[in-house]
């Protein structure tokens, strides 16, 4: 046995996951069955958009335990800080896309339960990329955001990482390696959506707290839900404000569930701390009402609140987490600790 699955598995046996919605409503009962791995060999084709129209690149059961080699957000296209994204990057070809996954006995109104075991740095330092995109970024005209000024002129920043002593911004400052999956998501029924958009189906949500340790449920929306991954961020703060994080290849391993009847409008999160519901549309007041209101819901279903208790609970408890504050839509998620509603029915 590797000995990274040794650690996965003590670190799993020993973990808050075992009272989780995952484990006592899943399928297989959060125990693994079968162990994969897709190298980037294997993978082949990387995709750009989420939908139902290509072959799932492997199909398993629920209990699978799965480990990509996920590219960049660039795809590895910017490899010098002399680099000139406009002319190096083929938009909208961004955000490339380990998957589909097709997951037996899925369907719609079911839900994916997928928790996040590992992710890792790969391939040859510096391996972490980050950029200023013209027309791109919170601070700045947008195609969105129509504006007389010119754009920013374009940068790139090459950084070393490395798990254990954080990513290297200069010689002075070492930022932590908090590495998380910056777009994960199930396909919609039968739109194909770009990448780069995240929506009811997960998607480009760069939310910083789908990460390490952490379950996302996601929604079947079609037979065999089709999951993709990719995006992984070695950090990132809160809005993603100049547009880009700092994006890695990686390997990165989760392990899938399925909820059979668990209806679920929106992506939910629940890691040891809080239980999380995810909202992405503009204006950004919109994002946080769809993910209040599901939070909302959940409480009522799941919590012994009636609706409008746990409307005026949450107007005192409740926690905003802004995940991207640039993308075609903005992406909020709302929380509550579990300290103060306990667990789940």
């Amino acid at each position: 046995m590797l000995l990274i699955e040794i650690i996965l598995i003590e670190r799993y046996s020993m973990s808050w996951i075992k009272n989780s919605l995952m484990n006592k409503k899943g399928v297989a009962s959060g125990k693994v069955n079968n162990t994969y791995f897709i190298s980037e060999k294997d993978q082949g084709e990387y995709y750009y958009v989420y939908g139902p129209y290509v072959e799932p690149k492997l199909r398993v059961d629920p209990g699978a335990r799965i480990t990509f080699e996920t590219h960049d957000a660039f795809e590895g296209k910017i490899q010098k800080e002399t680099d000139k994204p406009s002319e190096i990057l083929n938009f909208p070809y961004l955000n490339p896309q380990n998957g589909p996954i097709f997951i037996n006995g899925a369907e719609k109104g079911d839900a994916l339960a997928v928790y996040i075991e590992d992710i890792r740095p790969r391939g040859p330092e510096p391996s972490g990329t980050t950029v200023l995109i013209p027309e791109f970024g919170g601070l700045v005209a947008t195609a969105e955001t129509a504006l007389l000024n010119k754009p920013l002129p374009e940068r790139v920043k090459k950084v070393e990482i490395d798990v254990n002593t954080g990513i290297k911004w200069n010689n002075k400052i070492s930022l932590p390696y908090e590495p998380f999956i910056g777009t994960i998501g199930t396909s919609p029924e039968i739109e194909a959506i770009s990448a780069l958009v995240p929506d009811y189906y997960g998607g480009n949500m760069d939310l910083p707290d789908i990460c390490l340790d952490t379950v996302i449920y996601l929604p079947v929306n079609l037979h065999g839900a089709y999951l993709y991954l990719g995006d992984c961020h070695a950090t990132q703060g809160d809005g993603e404000l100049s547009g880009v994080a700092i994006e890695h290849p990686t390997t990165t391993t989760i392990q899938i569930d399925l909820i059979k009847n668990w209806a679920i409008e929106t992506p939910r999160l629940e890691n040891k701390d809080f239980y999380m519901t995810i909202g992405s549309a503009r204006p950004m007041e919109d994002a946080t009402r769809q993910a209040y209101r599901e939070l909302v819901r959940w409480l009522a279903a799941d919590f012994g609140f009636e609706e409008l208790e746990a409307y005026m609970f949450l107007s005192q408890a409740g926690r905003v987490r802004l995940g991207n504050m640039v993308d075609p839509k903005y992406t909020i998620g709302t929380s509550i600790l579990k300290s103060l509603v306990g667990i789940a029915n």
